[in-house]
């Protein structure tokens, strides 16, 4: 890794001819895996050893209460606006089911961070995912994005993956490139390329003397899940030990932490998923490789943090730079309780493989329910801030409690560039922010005290102070949770708070009827979900 480094600096100096001083305005990066759980990373209780991030951790600060959207398109639409992903759009994935929140696209109502911080200076750039309606013409030029490289979605892992994502196309700053252009040095892997490519970036940022705004996407470790041999190999045998006993191991370290409550009870193996001790030894070595692939992705993401950290810090800008860390929902229970395990050689660039449900279970430690909820285990995400320039109170340990979500991103990136955010733009009125900058947060000179509010697919939930109503499915029951006492959603207060519950569900109906969540479209969807077909 340091060669590769060395490598990319040498040509950024080859590029510029000298290296340049941090531009007083601060950097800023926002760094967004796929489909990772809450417990994935070291600060957060894993056993996948991850240093970069706990360096970041240890030396900025971490967040306890930061919320996602439950689901990959939602979760970026709103990331990338500042709004509730329904105002934005994107109430749901990149199908236009002919209603105003569910568009399958960015509307023309949202401005991007990257078109309010190009009126700053700012160079713009993302690599990796994009995935809110590239297939409709939305694409990262067509939205502020100065630089890019880019998938229309996501899926693909290796420059010569087949299987279901094989088809993907690649983009450099809007037009359709060969995967394997010898530009990226093929064969490649996704997460150096999204790394390496955004470190270019950076440099043509310094070239021009502008301070720079990088949105880092990350695949990983979405599936199909895949890495490299010799990195799933250093993790076969380690998840023998099974999801029971990892999921203790992972709740004792986040306690020991000070992230959980001792007396929050850990949402129990639920009763589809089998007791580890109860398998055979087949079908246990099945699930460890499936896990080891899973692991390997996550070593694979840190590593390359590590490669942005080292280039940032041989440029002069690491010290000026609010790097970002956070996951776009929590972990992935899709393919049930078996999983997906296909392929001569699962893990490799011709394999099918999901972790599943039990695994699943393990990423969103301790919390209940997973990816498309709007449950603990559905929205909750870490957030690494590190920005020495900036963050008075880094390195202490301490956590920042503060429930903040996704909406806060814009608003903090309005905030730090010094930004001015528009009424109107290309002639469309701009619906205003909905979040707060965290930089008084992330500085504990305030609370971020408001109401928050989530839908996807039905799925519902409203939290005010340490109260949270949530439902799952558009037809369940309203559940009443006091997050204080009891935020792994254990037992439900609804019958003995009945006036808090009819409260905060008559606040749920007015957001929603308000952010183009309701009406919400019926029958079948429209459109079809490409993530292929070129932007017109």
């Amino acid at each position: 890794m340091n060669v590769q480094i060395k490598l990319l600096t040498v040509a950024g100096l080859l590029l510029c001819g000298t290296m340049l001083h941090a531009a007083p305005k601060p950097n800023i990066i926002v760094i967004m895996v796929d489909d990772m759980g809450f417990s994935d990373i070291g600060p957060y209780g894993s056993e996948i050893p991850t240093p970069h991030l706990d360096r970041l951790a240890a030396n900025g600060v971490k967040f306890s209460q930061f919320y996602n959207t439950g689901r990959c398109c939602p979760t970026r639409a709103s990331l990338l606006t500042g709004l509730y992903s329904h105002q934005a759009g994107v109430g749901w994935m990149t199908a236009d089911q002919g209603a105003p929140g569910y568009l399958g696209r960015l509307n023309g109502q949202c401005v991007t961070i990257a078109e309010v911080l190009n009126g700053a200076g700012y160079l713009t750039a993302m690599t990796g995912k994009w995935h809110v309606g590239f297939e409709r013409g939305v694409t990262p030029a067509s939205r502020g994005f100065q630089r890019s490289l880019n998938l229309p979605a996501g899926g693909l892992h290796f420059s010569d993956q087949t299987g279901p994502k094989g088809n993907t196309e690649l983009y450099l700053n809007g037009k359709q490139v060969e995967r394997g252009d010898p530009q990226f040095n093929p064969p490649w892997y996704g997460s150096d390329l999204w790394t390496e490519q955004g470190i270019r970036f950076i440099d043509e940022a310094l070239c021009e003397k502008k301070p720079f705004f990088l949105y880092l996407a990350h695949v990983a470790p979405h599936f199909p899940c895949m890495a490299p041999e010799q990195t799933i190999a250093k993790y076969r045998g380690r998840y023998l030990a099974g999801w029971d006993k990892l999921r203790e191991e992972r709740h004792a370290r986040q306690i020991k932490s000070g992230l959980i409550d001792p007396k929050w009870e850990m949402e129990p193996r639920p009763e589809d998923i089998p007791a580890w001790d109860s398998l055979p030894e087949a079908e246990q070595r099945r699930y460890d490789d499936m896990m080891a692939i899973y692991a390997a992705m996550i070593e694979e993401v840190d590593k390359n943090i590590g490669k942005l950290v080292a280039a940032l810090k041989d440029r002069g800008q690491l010290d000026n730079t609010l790097i970002l860390f956070l996951s776009d929902n929590g972990g992935n229970a899709e393919a049930g309780v078996k999983g997906k395990y296909i392929g001569e050689h699962p893990g490799d660039p011709h394999s099918d493989v999901f972790i599943g449900k039990c695994w699943a279970h393990l990423n969103n430690t301790p919390f209940r329910k997973y990816k498309h909820y709007n449950h603990e285990g559905g929205i909750a995400t870490p957030l690494i801030a590190h920005w020495p320039a900036g963050i008075k109170d880094s390195g202490t340990g301490a956590w920042i409690t503060s429930p903040t979500h996704l909406i806060d991103i814009m608003a903090t990136c309005v905030d730090l560039a010094g930004a001015s955010y528009p009424k109107t733009f290309k002639g469309e009125k701009i619906t205003p922010m909905s979040g707060r900058s965290l930089r008084p947060v992330m500085n504990r000179t305030s609370e971020s005290g408001r109401l928050l509010f989530w839908e996807h697919e039905g799925n519902a939930a409203v939290r005010d102070g340490d109260w949270k109503l949530v439902r799952a499915g558009i037809g369940g029951a309203w559940e009443l949770f006091n997050l204080k006492s009891d935020r792994t959603e254990q037992h439900s207060l609804v019958s003995e708070h009945p006036a808090e519950a009819k409260r905060l569900e008559a606040a749920w109906t007015s957001w929603a009827k308000a952010s183009n969540v309701l009406p919400k479209p019926g029958g079948k969807k429209k459109g079809k979900k490409s993530a292929n077909r070129k932007a017109k």
